[in-house]
C-alpha cells in the first residue's frame, strides 16, 4: 500500500447525495476473483448505455477528466453494501482522495485499509470545490500532515481517525499494521504456558 501524504491534482465533480455502492462498483462486477482491473467499471451504469457503450454525458469518460486525482461528491457517499470494490474502483480509476459532506463509516473504513483518504468537509465548501472543479484545469491539494485541504480561495481543515491517518501516512493495512508489533506478538507467543493454545508457521505442502 503506497504512504499518503499530499494529495495534489484535477478534480472531478460528481454533485450526487446518497451514492452507494452497488452505483460506484454493481454488483455484477463482484463475481471477480482479482484484487485489481476494476476501474473501468467505476459507475459503470451511470457510465454506459444499456447497451454497453461508454456515454459521452457522463463525466468520467471526459478525455479531459482522465489524470484527475481528487474526486469531489455529494453526502452520504458509499452507503449501502460493504464492499471493498468500491474504493478499489475508484482507486484503480486514477483516484487517489474523495471529498464529501458525509461518507459512509464502512466505505469510510474500508477506503483507509486500501490507501484511499476520504476527506469529509462541510457542505458549503465541498459546494464550492464542485463549482472550481466545472473547470477541468482545477487542483486542489490535500495535506494529510496538517489535515488541510486548499484550492482556489479556500483552505479548509477537516478531521480524521488518528489511527487511520498513521496507516495511510504509513502505507499500511491493518495486517502491515498488525505486523510492526511482531516482536511484541512473538514475545507474548514464548511467554504463554506450553499447554496453552498457540500459532505456529505452516510448515509448507510437498
Amino acid at each position: 500500500m503506497k504512504p499518503v501524504s499530499t494529495v495534489t491534482g484535477r478534480m472531478v465533480p460528481l454533485d450526487r447525495s446518497d451514492v452507494d455502492t452497488d452505483q460506484i462498483i454493481p454488483q455484477q462486477f463482484l463475481k471477480r476473483i482479482e484484487r485489481d482491473g476494476y476501474g473501468e467499471f467505476l459507475f459503470y451504469n451511470w457510465a454506459h448505455t444499456d447497451d454497453g457503450t461508454p456515454s459521452s454525458d457522463f463525466i468520467i469518460n471526459d478525455p479531459a477528466r482522465r489524470g484527475a486525482k481528487v474526486l469531489v461528491t455529494g453526502p452520504n457517499f458509499g452507503c449501502g453494501s460493504s464492499r471493498e470494490h468500491a474504493p478499489w474502483a475508484i482507486e484503480q480509476w486514477g483516484f487517489e482522495a474523495v471529498i464529501t459532506p458525509s461518507a459512509a463509516d464502512i466505505f469510510r473504513n474500508n477506503s483507509s485499509n486500501v490507501g484511499l483518504l476520504v476527506v469529509e468537509l462541510p457542505q458549503d465548501v465541498v459546494s464550492r470545490l464542485i463549482d472550481l472543479a466545472a473547470n477541468p484545469g482545477s487542483e486542489v491539494t490535500i495535506d494529510l500532515e496538517t489535515q488541510t485541504v486548499t484550492a482556489d480561495g479556500i483552505e479548509e481543515f477537516f478531521d480524521i481517525d488518528p489511527t487511520a491517518k498513521n496507516r495511510l501516512r504509513r502505507g499500511l493495512d491493518p495486517i502491515g499494521a498488525t505486523l510492526t508489533h511482531d516482536d511484541l506478538i512473538s514475545a507474548h507467543e514464548e511467554a504463554r504456558d506450553s499447554w496453552l493454545p498457540t500459532t505456529v508457521e505452516a510448515s509448507p505442502t510437498s
